[in-house]
């Protein structure tokens, strides 16, 4: 009998396709890849039921390094999502929320709770998924933490705040000091202006005392010839009393003489208003705002109140372009030229000439004022605009005019340049736009 030794013969193996198998193990692979990149990526994957409390579906692993939960924690409470955002955001979310159906896409930036108590500010997009019938399947959101980011536009919005503090404050020290130099120049002008208004004040107040005196002598020729008209019958005895009368009082020269007085103190009283129409243009009373203005007669109003100081040593010479009205702050404006017609006739020694020149080219305007006087030497000339910088003796000058007046001129989006030669004179070239940009 021959007995088979089943031990010793194969097992029959299961029949497997090579292909099915190199697929499967392709597909752990990539599931596999992908549940480590989901999972290390920084911003955690969520996905919810697109309809009530948006309760969640699936949240990946890093959510238990990022915010502190497990996963299957948030999954499992359906109000997790909603009762974890910080109460303030809640209803700017809920306000849009509905909008994610309409468009498709929302994003939002909130406040987070983490499993520590603290918040987080996290940045999340979430996207409604539609299935074939175009009904909504599920959103799909991705959570990312942008707390360091807040914290940095926070820094940064408080440097910010912190600047715009400084930069307010800056301007009003520019205002202060504008407005110190303005006193200054009055107080530089003020004896100047007060002998320009007292000369035609003395000789109006000499002229009244005279003209008075005319007036009690006339009214006593008045008084005598009805007493002469009263007592005297005989016409020609009349007429010869009357005329010895007139001789006495000499009524043609007080005629004439009366009408001179009448004239010099209307033109004094004149001279006296159009002193303070002058002051009132050169200030600009009452006017801060931006608005056009005439600049010549700018120019012109502050040479007035500024004769007394160049009058004396200085010949005024205007060659006047045809210039546009310009848009600006007037009284600033005056006050530059205030600034450069005082330091022009201060640099003049003697005798000299101040020149001032005006003329219009694109859109801009430009106003030279130029001097014969001593000039600028070359190693001062790039320092002239700098604050308390002076070259003129202790106690004559602030040294705040020409930084004032360039900083007007800067804030007018305009330029001042300027051209010297020593011994020869200076030249200051003010450019400013007919309208400038901020105004425009």
């Amino acid at each position: 009998m021959q007995f088979h030794d089943f031990d010793q013969q194969p097992l029959p193996q299961p029949h497997i396709d090579p292909a099915e198998h190199a697929g499967a193990s392709t597909l752990v692979s990539t599931n596999a890849r992908l549940e480590y990149l989901i999972a290390n990526t920084p911003a955690i994957i969520y996905s919810s039921v697109p309809t009530g409390d948006f309760k969640m579906t699936f949240v990946s692993d890093n959510a238990r390094r990022v915010l502190g939960y497990e996963p299957a924690d948030m999954v499992a409470d359906p109000n997790f999502w909603f009762d974890h955002i910080h109460p303030e955001d809640i209803p700017t979310i809920f306000s849009s929320l509905a909008l994610l159906f309409v468009e498709g896409q929302r994003s939002y930036e909130y406040r987070f709770k983490t499993s520590d108590g603290i918040y987080l500010w996290m940045h999340d997009t979430l996207r409604l998924m539609r299935d074939a019938n175009n009904e909504p399947l599920e959103v799909v959101g991705l959570l990312s933490n942008i707390t360091e980011r807040k914290k940095m536009e926070e820094a940064l919005q408080k440097k910010g705040d912190e600047q715009q503090r400084m930069i307010e404050e800056m301007q009003q020290m520019q205002a202060q000091l504008l407005q110190s130099e303005k006193m200054a120049s009055i107080g530089q002008l003020a004896a100047g202006i007060a002998h320009e208004i007292n000369n035609p004040v003395g000789f109006v107040n000499s002229n009244l005392g005279s003209l008075r005196a005319y007036v009690d002598t006339l009214l006593d020729v008045i008084e005598r010839y009805d007493a002469a008209v009263a007592t005297t019958a005989d016409m020609s005895a009349l007429k010869s009393q009357l005329a010895q009368i007139q001789q006495e009082a000499e009524v043609d020269y007080l005629r004439e003489d009366a009408v001179a007085l009448v004239s010099e103190s209307l033109d004094g009283l004149k001279r006296v208003r159009d002193i303070v129409q002058s002051l009132k243009d050169f200030a600009h009373v009452g006017e801060s705002d931006w608005q056009v203005a005439d600049l010549h007669h700018g120019l012109d109003s502050t040479l007035m109140i500024a004769a007394n100081e160049f009058k004396y040593k200085a010949s005024i010479e205007k060659h006047y372009g045809k210039l546009p009205l310009v848009m600006c702050l007037a009284s600033q404006i005056n006050q530059v030229f205030m600034n450069l017609i005082i330091n022009a006739a201060q640099a003049i020694t003697d005798k000299g000439t101040i020149t001032i020149r005006t003329g219009v080219s694109d859109d801009w305007v430009w106003i030279e004022i130029g001097d014969t006087g001593k000039g600028i030497a070359a190693d001062q000339i790039n320092r002239i605009f700098e604050p308390f910088f002076t070259t003129k003796p202790i106690g004559q000058g602030t040294g705040l005019g020409l930084s004032l007046s360039y900083n007007i001129v800067s804030q007018h989006s305009g330029r001042i340049e300027v051209d010297s030669q020593v011994d020869l004179g200076t030249r200051f070239t003010v450019h400013l736009p007919i309208n400038p940009p901020a105004m425009a």
